[in-house]
């Protein structure tokens, strides 16, 4: 159907100099195959003012696309989102670092091992300088997203240091995920946690209720999909390289909203 009015919209414009539109439209209407005949007798043109009609929306997208995201961030600068930081927020990093880094991720998202990534280079790149917070998105078409939040938060109860690990081994080896609560529970065991206490711990209401609470946030902050990040609470939402956030950081310097 989109391709067909890229059809009609070349068509358009290779008479509409002489023609009016309402002509064109009754036109179509009541002879439809004016627009077939057309195609077989000058195929090649057919096929030019198509692709050109396809460039020229596709660069219009663009720009359309480019101007929005340019607002989006202005607006980011001047009035940040705000998340909630717990007294107990688990914060991998410097506490009282100028930046803060917020993630609000899926463990069974492929797109989210990449934002793993980005953010280990991050942590390393500003060093002392950077806080890091986890936080819960596990879409619902992922059946072992869910399951690996609430282990996580079983764990960050025992032990945050050994919830950053459990998070790690996640992100490392993502595909074994597909093992489901098996792998969960050989990677939580080889930490050295509590068992018995995870195993009550992993259903509890503190637990559901503090994923929930997270998802309730990402969903107030407009993520729909994972990774979304919070960056002094400018968002980014995808996997971005840490080239992207380098660039937020710089404008934030510029901005005189942090000093490094």
């Amino acid at each position: 159907m989109k391709r067909f009015a890229l059809v009609t919209m070349a068509l358009v414009l290779a008479v509409s100099c002489t023609t009016s539109k309402e002509d064109i439209k009754k036109m179509m209407k009541e002879n439809p195959d004016i627009i077939t005949e057309s195609i077989k007798a000058n195929p090649a043109k057919f096929i030019e003012a198509l692709n050109e009609a396809v460039k020229l929306s596709q660069e219009g997208e663009g720009k359309r696309r480019e101007e929005e995201e340019k607002k989006q961030l202005e607006t980011s600068f001047t009035n940040p989102l705000l998340a909630e930081i717990r007294s107990d927020e688990n914060f991998r990093g410097n506490k009282d670092a100028p930046i803060t880094l917020i993630e609000y991720s899926d463990f069974e998202c492929p797109f989210c091992s990449r934002g793993f990534n980005t953010v280990m280079e991050l942590m390393e790149k500003y060093k002392g300088k950077i806080r890091f917070a986890y936080k819960h998105l596990p879409l619902s078409f992922h059946p072992q997203a869910m399951p690996a939040s609430q282990y996580y938060e079983a764990i960050r109860l025992q032990s945050p240091d050994k919830a950053w690990k459990f998070h790690d081994a996640i992100y490392k080896n993502q595909r074994k995920l597909q093992n489901g609560e098996a792998f969960l529970k050989a990677e939580a065991k080889s930490l050295g946690v509590d068992m018995n206490r995870l195993a009550k711990d992993v259903k509890s209401e503190a637990v559901q209720t503090r994923i929930d609470a997270d998802m309730a946030e990402a969903a107030k902050f407009g993520f729909q999909g994972t990774p979304g990040f919070l960056l002094n609470g400018i968002p980014v939402k995808g996997a971005y390289p840490s080239s992207h956030f380098d660039g937020i950081i710089e404008e934030l310097k510029k901005r005189g909203k942090i000093t490094l």
